[in-house]
């Protein structure tokens, strides 16, 4: 987490500061995708667990442990690779019960969904995820949360509710 100006007086924001890459040359993609994201309570919270489930495995580690100053890490402080990454997903997601078939990309696309499923305007969701436009975010991004048309069933239950009176 970075820091960032104090809020009225109720110190920093908790946030994340987004301005590099895991890409080969270690920059975003655009100038639109350097951006510093305030983080929800419960994300906040999350974080909170986390390290102090860090500080018992660096004690665990004992003289093995490498700090390097990462957030999440191996149980020896190291870098996290592409498998390690899905490997600690598809545990989350079978103690969620959500089954085991999730990608690290697909949060991303959950987020969008999220946040368009509840009424954000498809502007921001953009300006939060670093596009340059809205179009990648409308098109590639979006997936309709409830993909079933229930118009039809609707006017259906309508007309049938009214005749019935």
């Amino acid at each position: 987490m970075g820091s960032r100006p104090p809020r009225r007086g109720l110190g920093p924001a908790p946030h994340v500061d987004v301005w590099r890459s895991v890409r080969a040359h270690a920059d975003v993609k655009t100038s639109k995708s350097r951006r510093s994201l305030a983080l929800p309570a419960m994300a906040v919270a999350a974080l909170i667990e986390h390290q102090e489930r860090q500080a018992t495995a660096r004690l665990r580690a004992g003289e093995l442990w490498q700090e390097q100053g990462l957030v999440f890490t191996t149980a020896l402080g190291t870098r996290l690779d592409a498998g390690n990454v899905r490997r600690s997903l598809r545990a989350m997601c079978r103690t969620a019960g959500i089954g085991e078939n999730w990608t690290p990309r697909e949060l991303r696309h959950t987020f969008v969904s999220l946040l368009s499923g509840n009424g954000m305007a498809i502007e921001e969701i953009s300006r939060l995820v670093g596009h340059s436009s809205t179009l990648v975010t409308q098109t590639v991004y979006h997936h309709e949360l409830r993909p079933v048309v229930t118009s039809g069933a609707e006017m259906m239950d309508r007309i049938f509710a009214e005749s019935a009176k």
